[in-house]
């Protein structure tokens, strides 16, 4: 075991660097959830780790949106408007040949997309009447208040949808989307085993009715599986866990900044009851937080949005960022900041900071319920429950953070 262990890092040592901009995405139909609510979640890779969650006035919609620490953000890298209307996406390296991709728009067009849009028919409209090149490359995932789910391939030129409700786009009820596109070259572009992975996770979750946020995070966002090699960490035989590993090919890595999971309505709920559950930071170590776009204008958790420098930054987010730095700290020569302490994350004794996270993650999901199916009484969400949620969100996440890196 242990030679296979020295082989194993050694031959994954020597692989290129994942991409930064690696996302892993996919969409859920409300048919295969519990509670009958769609869902809609992406995990961020990218070389910016300082993420932030920002509420803005739009033309037509107001939203809530995943940003950068800028002080006026022209680009947004997920978000939702108060019509119900989530969009994210992940970058497609396949829809054009190499060296003739223009994409330099991808989060103007997403923050642009959340003004304007009510629905998904509003999304087509929104294509069809660009100018063309639209200088964007990448899968865009849509949900919107009347439970339809799309995932759109868009180059500069056109776009093709499929949508969840299409047997023959989504046969199972649900999509999986990474860096590379189903009408874009054959073989060419990234994330293939990151789509196995993620494909494969969800497939065998689907006859368990578990299909949660909750779920979700724990599963996808902190998967730590590669389908080509048939190893998952988290299963290793006790007793043989490795201390380090390299980081390649996982759905979760070391360049992802954040996660989300878009929590759309049944038919009788309200638009503005759409919940984007935010994890800002590294999956890993991050647990998740309830935003809803009503009353933003008054204030988000304060974990995720806080007011620094005539901008915004994210208690959360640099906390996490902490942690990340201790298992990735490994830092001689070049490519050795792939590799992870796994040790420091998940071990034998159940005290890594990916466990203690879990801990915590069940415990304020199942405290928070109450108030959440609370603000679910209203028709639209009530604005001191809101606050009550947020509240208690970024009181126990503070009180856990100061656990997690006193070492308690």
């Amino acid at each position: 075991m242990k030679k296979t262990i020295i082989g194993m890092l050694l031959f994954l040592g020597t692989c290129h660097a994942p991409s930064a901009q690696a996302c892993t995405a996919a969409i859920i139909s409300g048919h295969l959830t519990p509670d009958g609510r769609p869902l809609m979640w992406k995990n961020r890779d990218t070389s910016n780790l300082k993420n932030c969650t920002r509420y803005f006035k739009g033309e037509k919609f107001d939203f809530v949106a995943i940003v950068g620490y800028q002080a006026k953000p022209r680009s947004v890298w997920s978000g939702t408007n108060e019509a119900g209307f989530s969009i994210i996406n992940t970058l497609s390296y396949n829809l054009s040949e190499e060296g003739k991709r223009r994409s330099g728009r991808n989060g103007s067009f997403m923050k642009r997309a959340l003004e304007i849009c009510r629905d998904i028919k509003d999304f087509r409209n929104y294509l069809d009447t660009l100018r063309r090149p639209m200088l964007v490359e990448a899968n865009y995932g849509i949900l919107d208040a009347d439970g339809n789910g799309a995932f759109f391939e868009v180059d500069n030129e056109k776009y093709k949808e499929y949508n969840i409700n299409d047997p023959e786009a989504a046969p199972g009820g649900y999509i999986v989307r990474s860096n590379f596109s189903d009408s874009g070259i054959t073989d060419a572009g990234a994330g293939y085993l990151r789509y196995q992975q993620a494909d494969k996770i969800i497939r065998e979750a689907l006859p368990q009715g578990c299909l949660t946020p909750a779920w979700i995070f724990s599963n996808l966002s902190r998967s730590f599986a590669n389908p080509l090699t048939g190893i998952d960490l988290k299963d290793w035989p006790e007793g043989k866990t490795p201390e380090w590993f390299a980081d390649q090919d996982f759905i979760s890595r070391r360049s992802t900044s954040c996660a989300v999971v878009f929590q759309g309505v049944r038919p009788d709920e309200h638009a503005s009851q759409t919940i984007m559950w935010t994890v800002i930071g590294y999956p890993p170590v991050t647990p998740a937080i309830p935003v809803w776009v009503r009353h933003g204008d008054k204030g988000l958790p304060r974990q995720l949005a806080e007011p620094f420098n005539g901008a915004f930054r994210s208690p959360l987010c640099e906390n996490a960022s902490l942690i990340r730095n201790k298992v990735f700290a490994f830092k001689k020569g070049t490519g050795s900041e792939n590799y992870l302490n796994w040790a420091l994350l998940y071990n034998d004794s159940g005290d890594g900071f990916m466990q203690r996270l879990e801990d915590f993650e069940k415990s304020i999901f199942l405290r928070s319920q109450a108030r959440i199916e609370s603000v679910r009484d209203n028709r639209k969400p009530d604005r001191k429950k809101i606050e009550r949620v947020y509240g208690m969100f970024d009181e126990m996440v503070s009180e856990f953070f100061s656990s997690l890196m006193s070492g308690d």
